[in-house]
């Protein structure tokens, strides 16, 4: 009897532990069968902004006052990690120019700084943009790949400097992917760099799609993309989706460098208004196939959240109280579905904090939460956390030690600040003045015997020429060669051409869209004397009139063109100086392809430098933009 009752015991016993062991296991699969959540990090236009750019608000409506301390790569690795550790399962994602256009402390060092400091922020996979084609391809892949930069048959004095600053040595190369799927070597026929990188979350694949502007080849030197073909951003994505289907992928981020803005007004960090309806991000996005579930965006320098069933916060200040208007936003892919597209201004100002909730069942992406969030330097959790990991902020002291004897010398004075904002007519305080260098490089017997310099808008960077003292102590109105280079940092030298008449009113007609194979509206800015009206209701090659050039008295000393918009003499020639980004037909310029007896000069930063060393103080007065003698203003717009 007791063995009977004893086996029962036994087997009531293994029936307990199997059904447990069963119950165990259905709660597993429930679990695994479970939506989940992934947090992706995405930040776009960093430029090499190793040290914070100045201050920013979260709309514009912030008094400049209130508005903190942003960025600097310290704060956006502190910022990064803060939010990694808010879940295991994370990615950072960029949408492009990583490099480029970039401070001194960053392109004195052929941008190795800048690449460092992002394997250090811990970068995964970015987009490539139009900037990381500044130098070259070949350029883009060494920095990729790693090893010192090589100049003929030597390496550069300024590469390599990691047994100084505390990084390997050589150059280690990004430790993040460069992804562009439509950018191809012609040479080969394949994308030049990964078209995409694939991540695993618990047994979900996440592909994440690189796009280039396709665009890049009308903003960037020709030599920079030679051998290249750059093809549309929606086609290639779209043309990849049955391929990643095959892998059994279904969730799918874009990292695309291009952008729009939002509506003038509050534009808040998390907004999504008015003129990203029709922007040019919109219309990438318009053709988009169904697949793709969030859309990481860069290039524009704006800031904006369009996350579908998420709501925009606007805020008064930065003490007031957060006012929402929920309402569903997003862009509309090409079957009418609105799907989340976000853009985190530029420098590491913004950081986008994006929650992707994955179904695994699915294997797909079913909802994205994203919000914009300030990197602020003045938060207390991110100055404990750089504090208490200083490794990015010694690597930026240290490159800052090194560039700052150059950087803080004092070019020249200046009355008032000089910002790179145009007015409605293209005049811009900042561009007259590079152009005015320029000239002055050129005029003289020997160099050029140039009359007129144009210099192109997107060549003069924010924030422009500041009045107030920088970090540096140089004091008020004098400017830096640091901060010159900042306004002027892509190394161009200077071209000077003949040009006729003719071509003179060839080219003013070519800066408006959809005239001499424009795409984008680009007013040059011209030096001083030169004096030009244009009538935006007129017809292409018909809006240009009343060109001239003046003395500093403003005598009138030749007519090109006359108030009616005819060429007073076409076949006259002159000499006219420029970039030689423009001198090769960058920004759509190709009328300056036909200008004959080049002559190379001086870079274009030696130029401003020598310029304003003849307004610094107190040998001599400060330049003043307001001068009788500079002409201004040099561009008049009709109606």
């Amino acid at each position: 009897m007791f063995q009977r009752h004893t086996l029962l015991a036994c087997l009531l016993a293994a029936f307990a532990v199997t059904g447990a062991q069963a119950q165990d296991k259905n709660k597993n699969d429930r679990a695994e069968r479970m939506p989940f959540q992934v947090k992706l990090l995405g930040f776009n236009d960093y430029h090499g902004n190793l040290l914070s750019p100045g201050t920013f608000g979260v709309n514009t409506a912030v008094p400049a006052a209130l508005r903190p301390a942003v960025g600097g790569a310290d704060f956006l690795a502190a910022e990064v990690a803060r939010r990694k550790a808010l879940n295991p399962l994370h990615v950072v994602v960029g949408a492009g120019d990583f490099i480029g256009a970039t401070p001194l402390v960053s392109a004195l060092f052929h941008d190795e700084p800048a690449v460092e400091t992002l394997n250090r922020i811990g970068m995964d996979f970015s987009a490539v943009g139009n900037h990381e084609f500044d130098k070259g391809a070949a350029e883009l892949l060494r920095l990729q790949k790693g090893g010192c930069k090589i100049v003929d048959g030597l390496q550069d004095p300024n590469s390599c400097k990691g047994a100084t600053v505390g990084t390997p040595v050589p150059f280690e190369g990004a430790k993040f992917k460069w992804l562009s799927a439509n950018v191809i070597n012609n040479a080969t026929g394949k994308p030049l760099l990964r078209a995409y990188g694939l991540r695993e979350f618990k047994d979900v694949k996440v592909a994440f799609i690189g796009m280039t502007l396709a665009a890049t080849p009308t903003i960037v030197t020709p030599s920079g993309v030679a051998g290249l073909t750059f093809q549309d951003e929606a086609d290639t994505v779209n043309a990849l989706i049955p391929k990643l289907r095959r892998e059994g992928v279904r969730a799918i981020v874009v990292l695309v460098h291009q952008g729009g803005f939002q509506s003038a007004g509050l534009s808040d960090i998390n907004g999504c208004d008015g003129n990203l309806a029709n922007s040019e991000i919109a219309k990438v996005v318009a053709r988009l196939d169904n697949e793709v579930d969030l859309v990481v965006s860069g290039h524009t320098h704006a800031a904006y959240n369009c996350s579908a069933g998420t709501v925009d916060a606007v805020r008064a200040s930065a003490t007031s109280p957060v006012v929402v208007t929920p309402r569903p936003t997003g862009l509309p892919n090409a079957a009418g579905r609105l799907i989340p597209v976000t853009s985190s201004s530029a420098f590491g100002r913004v950081l986008t904090d994006v929650d992707l909730t994955i179904d695994p069942v699915k294997r797909d992406i079913v909802a994205v939460t994203a919000t914009n969030r300030l990197v602020d330097r003045t938060d207390p959790e991110l100055i404990a956390a750089v504090a208490a990991k200083p490794e990015v902020t010694n690597l930026v002291t240290a490159y800052n030690g090194l560039v700052a004897p150059i950087a803080n010398q004092v070019i020249g004075s200046i009355t008032t600040a000089l910002p790179n904002a145009a007015d409605p007519a293209g005049n811009m305080p900042a561009g007259e003045l590079i152009a005015d260098s320029q000239l002055a490089a050129t005029a003289p017997v020997g160099f050029g015997e140039a009359v007129i310099a144009f210099m192109n808008p997107g060549g003069v960077r924010n924030p422009g020429f500041t009045f107030p003292s920088s970090t540096a102590g140089e004091g008020d109105g004098n400017v830096t060669y640091g901060e010159a280079f900042t306004v002027q940092p892509f190394g161009n030298s200077l071209v000077t051409l003949t040009l006729s008449a003719q071509q003179i009113k060839d080219l003013l007609e070519q800066q408006f869209v959809g005239c001499r194979g424009q795409g984008t509206q680009r007013i040059l800015i011209p030096s001083a004397g030169f004096k030009y009206t244009w009538n935006s209701a007129a017809a292409c090659d018909s809006r240009i009139s009343d060109v001239r050039l003046v003395d500093a008295n403003g005598t009138l000393v030749t007519q090109f063109v006359d108030a009616a918009g005819v060429v007073v003499d076409a076949t006259r020639t002159f000499r006219v100086t420029v970039n030689n980004f423009l001198a090769t037909g960058g920004d759509g310029f190709t009328t300056l392809l036909g200008g004959t007896q080049a002559l190379g000069g001086a870079q274009d930063i030696d130029a401003l430098t020598a310029y304003l060393a003849s307004f610094r103080l107190p040998a001599t007065s400060a330049y003043d933009p307001t001068a009788t003698s500079l002409q201004k203003p040099r561009i008049t717009r009709l109606p």
